[in-house]
């Protein structure tokens, strides 16, 4: 997805401020003990969203990647498919159908442009190897949750056959309303999976995003274990600032991760933390390593 709204102006945010420190300095220890080995344990299909590194072209972001040992990249579209399959990577979750995060499923008047969007992009995603596509249901605008349901049903029962014919599921993403993207419809797991009970296809889920729903809703562990049957991606941050993994956050993310394995989840887990260490791409190793349950 082409970052826009808060992931626009994250990446504008990313300074050398702290860049004297270290970031094994201000890991915690849980952070800090599997660094003894750098071999991943395979439980985990780790990913890391290509947003976050805006400034990194996408050849140096690969060849990092598969260092630490990550599978695939997030958030990629057509475009860098090549990219991607010339190093041995996963398009873990694809992007490029979507108008904005604003202007989704929820609104009839972009229904015209995201069904053409789509129906395009899902044959495309399918021919490429890919398995999910994301999308979003755009702002409230005034809408009660009601009409917000009935509306993206509407839309989405359009194209929802030609993703099954595909075998290409499409993701909603669940984000926050309180602090990055005011007035989104989408914003809560019960409002999310409504929607995929009403729409009653294995090919629509969620895109369950821990930093997101940590800020509104909390609860994590057990939302998760309710409702892992409508999730079918994780992305990570840390929380407050949507950072490293480290102690400066609340959430204590191996025991998260051992949850959804625990649900019996093969998909992706993919780190989506804005680096603010200067050597970022340690960040991006230790993050992935307390992940690594």
């Amino acid at each position: 997805m082409k970052p826009e709204l808060s992931r626009r102006s994250a990446l504008k945010n990313i300074v050398a401020g702290t860049a004297a420190l270290g970031v094994s300095a201000t890991l915690p220890a849980f952070a800090l003990e599997p660094q003894k080995s750098t071999m991943l344990k395979g439980n985990v299909n780790h990913s890391v969203c290509r947003w976050c590194y805006g400034s990194t072209d996408l050849e140096t972001l690969c060849i990092e990647a598969k260092k630490i040992g990550l599978k695939a990249i997030d958030l990629v579209g057509p475009e860098d498919w090549a990219t991607l399959k010339k190093h041995g990577l996963d398009s873990s979750l694809c992007n490029g159908a979507e108008i904005s995060i604003d202007n989704g499923w929820n609104e009839p008047q972009y229904h015209a442009e995201l069904i053409k969007r789509y129906s395009e992009m899902i044959p495309k995603v399918a021919e490429a190897g890919y398995k999910q596509l994301i999308c979003f249901s755009g702002t409230k605008r005034g809408k009660d949750n009601e009409t917000g349901w009935k509306n993206c049903v509407e839309g989405l029962k359009q194209i929802i056959p030609i993703a099954e014919k595909h075998k290409v599921v499409l993701v909603m993403e669940l984000l926050n309303s309180k602090v990055n993207h005011k007035d989104y419809q989408c914003d809560n797991t019960p409002w999310g999976v409504e929607l995929c009970k009403r729409l009653g296809s294995e090919n629509f889920k969620l895109l369950y995003d821990i930093y997101h729903m940590q800020i509104d809703e909390g609860n994590v562990i057990s939302t998760i274990k309710n409702n892992h049957q409508y999730i079918s991606h994780y992305h990570t941050g840390g929380v407050p600032g949507r950072n490293e993994l480290d102690e400066t956050q609340e959430l204590y993310y191996p025991a998260i991760i051992k949850a959804i394995l625990e649900t019996g989840f093969k998909g992706y887990l993919a780190q989506e933390f804005i680096p603010k260490y200067k050597d970022k791409f340690k960040s991006l190793k230790d993050s992935v390593m307390v992940c690594d349950v």
